[in-house]
């Protein structure tokens, strides 16, 4: 029996991909290798939204190529819709499909391992397909890539409910319509997309019926789900229709921009991040809300849709409707033109408002962007950034270690993770804290744990009762 291996790098959203791309060859009779060195074909899901994502993805590419050369080689994702000649001429590639048609991408597994067993060294054609080829080497390498998303369908990439995983993410929306001047996601991912409400529905509720506790509704700009169906409708909608509609024990919610989080997704905050008779809340208390900036100036040169203090209003909103929330942020340093005065105003509006994590990352120059050109004539001091990086990380250093002293006593609902010993448990909280729970326990159960102490960078506990 063929076996194959996927490579996922990237976001939530990449992964879900992944994960269905993984799903689909399972049920078309592919076995997932053991290890990537023993797979027939290798699917390398890419990122591409820094220079670091694309150089990850082309290390990885030259690994698999020394560990296993008989591979067949399919690359796809956002580096794959971004530069795809540059991929296919990459040695060991032998099809290059953007996320224009990532549907496809299974299809062009299995056409790669029958061409394979053929011992043809070009890529078996799918009549479906009309890709371009380009020669690298021997072999002919086949690209699939529409810059404009025409053959893009969303909803051929199930949810993978077979991925056996504690929390696994359900994608329900891709692309994004924004133009900040540094991301590529645009070209790389095409304008917003929907899965529908009945599709999502059907989704959450297979995945509970099979006993899962916790879902991760997942999106490249998940806040616009819905606004491209017929009719209209928003994400504060699906989010409602799942927790009235569906047995889900726990829906949790990844990133979503400022602008998106209405008063009526907040008030469902309210309503359904309280502890249920002691289930734990239904919506897990943890907001993430990209923030890229603290300085006005900065915001305005990304064209950012936000001010300052319109996401300091939003947090406090959030804050007052979910007291022990989780909030979380995204922050790029070394944005073209920012100065230490302008950092300094990030540094402290970071400092002032309620945040538990960030995700600190400096800004990488992406052709195609307008910032790449500002990144040519103002660049910033790679010693600045660095310096900034770790001021940054400090800071959330010390409110999330404020954050965590003030649960001791307390008691959280906690989803189990794998990764159990003799004597404890992996966990993670509904309000995103990584806990060590006494006692072995299977992944994927709900507990009420008390916490006793900190670590040095979550909690531990003792059960108070399971489900």
């Amino acid at each position: 029996m063929a076996e194959y291996h996927v490579e996922n790098f990237g976001c939530r959203a990449s992964r879900a991909d992944g994960e269905a791309i993984a799903s689909r060859l399972r049920d078309s009779g592919v076995r997932e290798a053991g290890q990537p060195g023993l797979a027939d074909v290798v699917i390398v899901n890419t990122c591409s939204v820094t220079e670091e994502a694309d150089r990850s993805a082309r290390a990885y590419l030259r690994r698999i190529r020394r560990e296993n050369p008989k591979a067949r080689v399919v690359v796809t994702g956002c580096y794959a819709q971004r530069a795809p000649e540059e991929l296919a001429a990459l040695p060991g590639v032998h099809a290059v499909i953007g996320n224009s048609h990532k549907s496809r991408v299974v299809e062009a597994a299995i056409a790669q391992i029958s061409s394979s067993d053929k011992g043809s060294g070009a890529f078996v054609p799918l009549n479906s397909l009309r890709p371009s080829s380009i020669e690298s080497g021997a072999a002919s390498v086949s690209i699939w890539h529409d810059p404009l998303f025409a053959h893009s369908e969303l909803a051929a990439l199930p949810f993978a409910s077979d991925a056996h995983q504690t929390r696994p993410n359900l994608k329900i929306q891709d692309g994004c319509g924004n133009r900040c001047s540094f991301c590529i996601i645009p070209t790389t991912r095409g304008s917003s997309r929907s899965v529908n409400l009945k599709e999502c529905l059907r989704a959450v509720e297979g995945f509970a019926a099979q006993g899962g506790q916790e879902l991760v509704l997942s999106g490249i700009n998940l806040g616009r789900w819905g606004r491209d169906l017929s009719p209209a409708t928003r994400l504060e909608e699906l989010v409602g229709a799942i927790l009235e509609k569906t047995s889900l024990p726990r829906l949790r919610i990844s990133s979503v921009e400022p602008m998106d989080w209405s008063a009526d997704l907040i008030a469902l905050f309210r309503m359904h991040g309280q502890d249920r008779g002691g289930g734990g809340p239904r919506l897990a208390r943890h907001a993430h809300l990209p923030l890229q900036s603290g300085s006005d100036a900065i915001l305005r040169a990304m064209h950012r849709r936000y001010r300052p203090w319109h996401y300091a209003a939003k947090l406090e909103e959030i804050r007052s409707a979910s007291p022990g929330a989780a909030i979380g942020a995204d922050v790029m340093i070394g944005f073209p033109g920012e100065t230490d005065s302008l950092f300094a105003q990030t540094y402290d509006f970071i400092d002032r408002l309620p945040f538990t994590y960030l995700h600190v990352f400096p800004f990488s120059a992406r052709p195609g962007t307008q910032a790449f050109a500002w990144h040519q004539s103002t660049p910033s001091s790679g010693n600045a950034v660095k310096e900034r990086k770790i001021a940054l990380r400090r800071l959330i250093s010390r409110k999330n270690a404020e954050f965590r002293a003030s649960l001791i006593g307390s008691t959280l609902s906690v989803v189990t993770l794998a990764g159990s010993s003799a004597f404890t448990t992996e966990a993670l909280s509904d309000n995103f804290v990584k806990l060590m729970v006494e006692g072995a326990f299977a992944p994927n159960r709900l507990l009420r744990v008390r916490i006793a102490a900190m670590t040095p960078d979550g909690l531990t506990g003792v059960p108070v009762s399971a489900s």
